[in-house]
């Protein structure tokens, strides 16, 4: 058989498993199995970054803070989860150039931009719902937002900016026929539109600072639009979008959820406290989260989910303890070198550099809205970006076979 048809299995399913990170947890978890299948059967080469590490120390972390938990069975789904954490080395062994993850790009380009489309439509008739029943939009949206094709509106805009950010990568630093850079431009302002419109505000500052980064090495002075779109939401106020923005600063009383998640993070610190090395056990801040209240707190507490702590290192701190987070950003920070070493490293014309670039965007992007959200926690989010970690692998295998 032809290498490039034997090959063309993993690569198809791999994709695939990928592109449907946006639109169905379940098929992409079927297609990441047949995928894995595909490389055995056609005896591909593993191509394993040495992030498996940390890695190896974090599935540790987590099994010890489980055996010593007394819950085990409870905290067997974040056992499992780590399925979803294969993904890296499924891309990395799939996928063997950069020109093959463009596909993916690609790929990923249209599902967010159809999920995109059917959130503005749920936009839409929210609006119009709230209209009709003489209710004001924003107390009657900010608790039941847009979803796209997820359940949940965290969930649908983690995606649009790793996909987003994923696109300028593209039109910044990968050069396309006029018809592809203008289907790019028409996606990418789709899917900024309903990011816009879920309202997210932590997404909102990770997709900005994770946009800054690539604008930066684009045309540093594009960087002006950044504040400018900013102040022009608050002073135009859309659909009382600029009122979520300074609801940062000012919010709706308990409706914005900013006293909720100050409530979160103290917990979480009492629990860090009272179990620093193993914490309290996987799946068990929420079930025990009553017996961690900082003293003086007032019942009851402010209105808002308290299953884990919309912080990503404190949860896994309070949750597995800090040597075990400690290991998760190890983790994170090995990718980030690696993806910034080989971008150093790679020619000025190489065609690396837009995937680098990407990965680059997204971690950071990934890093800054990990302090207001458990955003890794999310299967979804987590899949799309364990995907883009391991195309950012591609992409440094890619530069060591043109440096050496």
């Amino acid at each position: 058989m032809h290498p490039f048809r034997r090959d063309l299995a993993p690569i198809l399913l791999a994709g695939a498993a990928a592109v449907l990170t946006v639109v169905s947890i379940a098929a992409f978890e079927i297609l990441m199995g047949a995928a894995f299948v595909a490389l055995i059967v056609t005896r591909a080469e593993w191509r394993i970054p040495r992030i498996w590490i940390p890695f190896s120390v974090f599935v540790a972390g987590t099994i010890l803070s489980l055996a010593a938990s007394g819950h085990v069975r409870q905290g067997l789904p974040q056992i499992k989860k780590f399925y979803v954490y294969l993904m890296v080395a499924l891309i990395t062994a799939a996928f063997s150039a950069v020109a093959q993850v463009r596909w993916l790009a690609l790929g990923w380009t249209l599902a967010a931009s159809l999920s995109a489309a059917w959130a503005l439509n749920q936009f839409y008739n929210k609006y119009e719902d709230a209209k009709e029943a003489h209710s004001d939009f924003y107390h009657a949206y900010v608790g039941d937002r847009i979803t796209g094709f997820m359940s949940h509106w965290m969930t649908f805009s983690g995606q649009m900016m790793i996909a987003l950010l994923v696109i300028g990568a593209l039109l910044f630093f990968s050069q396309h026929k006029r018809w592809l850079t203008v289907a790019l431009l028409g996606a990418g302002a789709l899917i900024g539109v309903s990011l816009l419109a879920a309202e997210t505000r932590s997404v909102w500052l990770a997709t900005a600072i994770g946009a800054a980064y690539l604008i930066w090495f684009w045309k540093r002075w594009a960087l002006i639009a950044i504040p400018v779109l900013a102040a022009i939401v608050v002073l135009v106020n859309p659909f009382e979008i600029g009122d979520r923005v300074k609801s940062a600063i000012n919010p709706h009383g308990t409706l914005d959820s900013n006293a909720h998640r100050a409530m979160c993070r103290a917990i979480g610190w009492e629990m860090i406290k009272a179990h620093p090395l193993l914490g309290v056990g996987p799946e068990q801040v929420g079930p025990q989260h009553l017996q961690y209240l900082p003293p003086g707190t007032a019942l009851p507490l402010p209105p808002g989910y308290y299953g884990h702590l919309h912080n990503m290192y404190i949860h896994y701190a309070a949750e597995r303890g800090i040597p075990a987070m400690l290991a998760l950003l190890w983790m994170l920070w090995w990718a980030l070198s690696d993806f910034v070493t080989a971008l150093r490293r790679s020619s000025p014309g190489s065609p690396s550099r837009w995937l680098l670039h990407a990965a680059i965007a997204v971690m950071i992007a990934v890093l800054i809205g990990g302090y207001e959200e458990l955003n890794l926690g999310d299967s979804e989010v987590l899949a799309m970006f364990l995907a883009m970690v391991g195309c950012g692998y591609v992409a440094v295998n890619e530069v060591n076979r043109e440096c050496n």
